[in-house]
């Protein structure tokens, strides 16, 4: 039985891959088909895109974070009750981790989930050029399966049949659709990218606009005739979200505006390990729910929200209360920013944070770091202990450490080479580094290890 998938790949950032990733969806949608949606790459923001119009979870591909068994696993585990699976690529086409391979590429992922490609291309001031791009990529390497083009940033119809010409008759592949340069919908954007769509509150007419758009001027009939793939081969092994035992453990996860960078699979895994997820609102000043056994406080934009965290008492001191009773903690990113001294914002507005961990933040205008991580734990981390993770950095802040007596919690490994980063202290494990679980299983157990030693002391 043949399957349906497909991935929206560009040639290059910013050709429109998310507006028509989103478009398509919404459209499918309008078919009333069951539709899932995946991210290339590390990416947390447009995932939750593809959440708000599809219904379903999307989830992250990472062939550079996860290996080919563990990012299949997620693949599979997605796709369950699905119709169609939608595949929105990461930056261009062939651009990863190295640019000496296609490691961690969407062409990468296109190959190990055996998906057939459309190919986003920008033909805004080309006609026949544009062939030559599309050549370009058929030819540039063996494996990945181009089967249709989608044209972007035309002036009109007439742009649209000059494009499409060229390009079927040197490439021998269709052209489905097009986009105009000029379309009345837009997404906005903030310094990380993309505004989470948890920002956006009740999106059903701006999909519903795109997905019309998109029905007006790209054939579905096509794309979904394209999308038709062979079926997967079934995993060898366990998958990661087999459920292992009975809940026995809870742990507290912040989400709301504020704090919502999380991988689907790290909560999913925990849950198979034993661990009831508690859901709690910061920014709503809920306090920590109670009776949990370990804390989780994630990424996010916690500086769009710094003043109203800093007047939130109610959370801000059952948190620190928590934290300094030795409740086993992990932050990232955003979570991190929150446990400091105080975040600064570009204004100069100093808001205070929670004070567990010595120091303050200040937001940059300009961004300080970006890339994959490797991770090993130091100082008796926990969480890690000696094994090494898998992670992404992406931030427009600064910290500024207070005391050099706090040890550090990772040593990482990016491109600029190893340094220490983050913070222990109590049990709180700190850094901006946001780690996918899958890369590592072992973390899963070192946290309800450490959860239950706790529990055994009250």
């Amino acid at each position: 039985m043949s399957e349906k998938r497909i991935v929206i790949a560009g040639t290059g950032s910013g050709v429109g891959k998310t507006t028509l990733t989103i478009g398509i969806m919404a459209a499918l949608k309008k078919r009333e088909l069951t539709v899932q949606g995946f991210k290339c790459g590390p990416d947390y923001i447009d995932p939750t895109y593809h959440t708000a119009v599809t219904n379903r979870t999307s989830r992250n591909l990472d062939s550079w974070m996860l290996t080919k068994d563990r990012v299949l696993d997620i693949f599979t585990h997605g796709m369950e009750g699905a119709d169609i699976s939608i595949i929105e690529g990461v930056m261009g086409f062939f651009d990863g981790k190295s640019p000496e391979t296609n490691a961690g590429s969407t062409a990468e992922i296109s190959m190990l989930t055996k998906s057939p490609v459309l190919l986003v291309v920008d033909c805004s001031s080309m006609a026949r050029s544009a062939a030559a791009i599309v050549k370009g990529f058929q030819a540039f390497a063996e494996g990945p399966n181009i089967v249709g083009v989608i044209a972007n940033q035309v002036g009109s119809e007439g742009h649209f049949q000059l494009v499409r010409t060229a390009i079927e008759q040197e490439c021998e592949i269709p052209v489905i659709g097009y986009l105009k340069r000029e379309l009345d919908v837009e997404i906005p954007e903030r310094h990380l990218g993309l505004i989470p769509s948890i920002e956006r509150g009740d999106l059903d007419s701006f999909f519903g606009r795109l997905g019309d758009l998109v029905i007006e001027t790209v054939d579905m009939d096509k794309l979904l005739e394209l999308s038709v793939a062979e079926p997967l081969t079934a995993l060898s092994g366990p998958s990661l979200f087999d459920q292992k035992k009975e809940r026995f453990l809870k742990i507290a996860v912040a989400k709301d505006e504020a704090f919502n960078f999380y991988y689907p699979e790290n909560l999913e895994m925990l849950e198979a390990g034993g661990v009831e997820i508690i859901y709690f609102s910061p920014l709503a000043n809920e306090s920590l729910p109670k009776d949990v056994d370990g804390l989780y406080l994630g990424g996010g934009f916690p500086e769009e929200f710094a003043g109203k965290l800093a007047s939130n008492r109610v959370t801000k001191e059952s948190l620190k209360t928590a934290i300094e009773n030795g409740l086993p903690t992990l932050a990232e990113c955003g979570g991190f920013m929150y446990l400091t001294e105080s975040i600064e914002t570009t204004e100069k507005i100093k808001h205070e944070m929670i004070g567990i961990i010595s120091g303050e933040i200040q937001m940059q205008f300009t961004l300080q770091s970006l890339g994959y991580r490797e991770v090993m734990g130091v100082n008796g981390n926990f969480l890690l202990r000696n094994n090494l993770a898998k992670g992404h950095e992406f931030h427009y802040s600064t910290y500024y450490r207070a005391d050099d007596d706090v040890p550090y919690a990772y040593e990482v490994k990016g491109m600029r080479g190893k340094y220490k980063e983050g913070s222990l202290i109590h049990n709180v494990v700190a850094g901006y580094t946001h780690i996918h679980f899958a890369s590592c299983p072992s973390v899963i157990r070192n946290w309800i290890d450490k959860c239950l030693e706790m529990k055994a002391m009250d």
